[in-house]
């Protein structure tokens, strides 16, 4: 291998599926783990095997698609966890065994309830048993940030001994600063007698905002592994993101001259497709993949970048797959055209999915005089992701206004493949169009969040909606576009409700890993 190459762990489909509301169902699971592989991803870390049944499959599904990354599942330091884990990654081409306990005094005192010895003989205990069932096994020494710097050379030392062939250090509550993160890789290479027998792995929470920063002081530092998420995605504020990882190594070569085998042309896509099936919408000033990333206003900004974009780009918008547009989009436009449109914002879609598409597309036009790329986007990502719903949305028509008082809602839904209506009132439109999804779909869950914004301008642009619903500690998040804002609440609103029911499918053990 490659001495300056850096290998990219993905974990968006295991760590970045624990934040709160971004549950995934199997067939969403393959979906962002193909476009992973299109990107040109090492390793993919598909679950917690052990975790649930759901999580289970999810990982075997994934094994059994993905040709060309490694597929990797997440188990704890006991022999059911791996064996479970095993049994999840069996169908890959290759396969990773993931496994890990916490190593920090904190971690080990009151959330093992361990002595560091008996932390020290279960490293080495479950590093050999997951030897027996292949040859890719990785460590990691959770909250491996705060671990006493003698101890973790202890625990480094003997899962090498054991078998391991990756070591990974995180920063489990983002609390490392780079300097420090990047002392604490360096002295593993000059302190553990074994360490050329592995590579070093980091992964980095964005507690502070140095997830990027912390993952990158690491490489300098020796570290030949990264584990990050599409998006940043991930528990509390985050992981590392996988984009910017690797744009940041891509543009600053000249200071960090390492490389990765990721085709970045891919990188818009991907994470368009996360953040649709998540429902977690990209903030716009976000690096990288953020509407505002390659967007202009000032006068100042924009007569420079007519005259040389390097005068206020550092990267092409083509590089990470963000085209510009060429084809003007509206009522006459043809199915070839549409066809082509989709192939340039990076869809690939079955015919009859382009038909669908299409179908949405011409209405749309007909309601809205403009048509820009992110309207195509959105209409697409609403329908794609939906594939498999239990609840659909058929019908609504709202009454408000001063002469309408309450509001109400007339609401047509299918659920289950039965169909349903009703008609209900509420404090408002929004109020009005929820109480009917309840009154025919009936549920504990409440609403968390409710938040509206345009996708383009003007009065005809597409409502973007996003809703998070929380039931019973289970949280998700849905989202849905169209011209009418109503319309878009509701199917953010089922779609909300459409995750909540494969959570409720879920019954993952407390205490997951960071």
């Amino acid at each position: 291998m490659d001495a300056n190459r850096v290998i990219i762990f993905d974990t968006t489909l295991r760590d970045g599926e624990q934040s709160p509301g971004a549950s995934m169902n199997l067939e969403e699971k393959v979906k962002i783990a193909l476009v992973l592989e299109e990107l040109g991803v090492d390793v993919i870390e598909a679950g917690f095997p052990i975790a649930s049944n759901g999580d289970f499959e999810g990982v075997q599904a994934v094994a059994r698609t993905v040709k060309n990354s490694v597929i990797c599942g997440l188990a704890r330091a006991t022999r059911g966890d791996i064996e479970r884990c095993a049994e999840a990654i069996r169908p890959a081409a290759r396969g990773r065994i993931h496994t890990f306990i916490s190593t920090s005094p904190l971690h080990m005192k009151y959330k093992l309830q361990m002595e560091p010895a008996a932390v020290l003989a279960k490293v080495s205990e479950s590093v050999a048993c997951a030897r027996g069932f292949t040859d890719d096994v990785e460590w990691s020494a959770e909250d491996g940030s705060r671990t006493e710097p003698d101890f973790l050379c202890r625990c480094v030392e003997a899962a090498i001994a054991a078998g391991a062939r990756t070591i990974n250090i995180p920063d489990t509550v983002g609390y490392a600063v780079p300097d420090e993160y990047a002392a604490l890789i360096r002295q593993l290479f000059d302190r553990v007698p074994n360490i050329d027998r592995a590579i070093i792995s980091v992964h980095c929470h964005n507690d502070l905002g140095l997830a990027v920063a912390n993952s990158l002081a690491a490489v300098q530092a020796g570290a030949r592994q990264v584990e990050c998420t599409v998006n940043g995605l991930g528990e509390r504020a985050g992981n590392a993101a996988m984009e910017e990882i690797v744009m940041a190594l891509r543009t600053r070569h000249d200071r960090i001259p390492f490389t990765t085998g990721i085709a970045t042309q891919h990188i818009t896509r991907a994470s368009r497709l996360v953040s649709a099936v998540t429902g977690f919408p990209v903030q716009p000033n976000k690096a990288i993949v953020g509407k505002n990333a390659f967007a202009h206003e000032s006068g100042i900004h924009q007569d420079g970048v007519l005259k040389h974009a390097q005068t206020y780009e550092i990267m092409t918008p083509d590089s990470v797959g963000l085209h510009r547009s060429s084809l003007v989009m509206g009522k006459h436009s043809g199915r070839a055209a549409f066809k082509a449109k989709l192939k340039e914002l990076g869809y690939e879609l079955a015919e009859a999915a382009i038909e669908d598409a299409f179908a949405r597309f011409k209405d749309l036009a007909d309601r809205k005089k403009d048509i820009f790329d992110e309207d195509i986007v959105a209409l697409v990502d609403d329908a794609v992701v939906r594939g498999n719903d239990r609840i659909r949305l058929k019908a609504l028509e709202v009454l408000c206004g001063t002469r309408h008082n309450p509001p109400s809602a007339e609401l047509d839904l299918e659920i289950d493949g039965k169909a349903m209506s009703c008609k209900a009132t509420g404090d408002g439109p929004v109020d009005a169009t929820f109480a009917a999804i309840r009154a025919l779909f009936p549920h504990e869950a409440r609403l968390q969040l409710y938040q509206v914004h345009a996708v383009t301008q003007g009065t005809d642009a597409q409502a973007e909606v996003t809703v998070r619903l929380e039931e019973d500690g289970k949280t998700v998040q849905g989202q849905g576009a169209d011209t009418d804002t109503m319309v878009a609440s509701a199917r953010a609103y089922v779609n909300a409700l459409n995750k909540l029911l494969v959570k409720r499918q879920k019954t993952a053990p407390a205490g997951l890993p960071a």
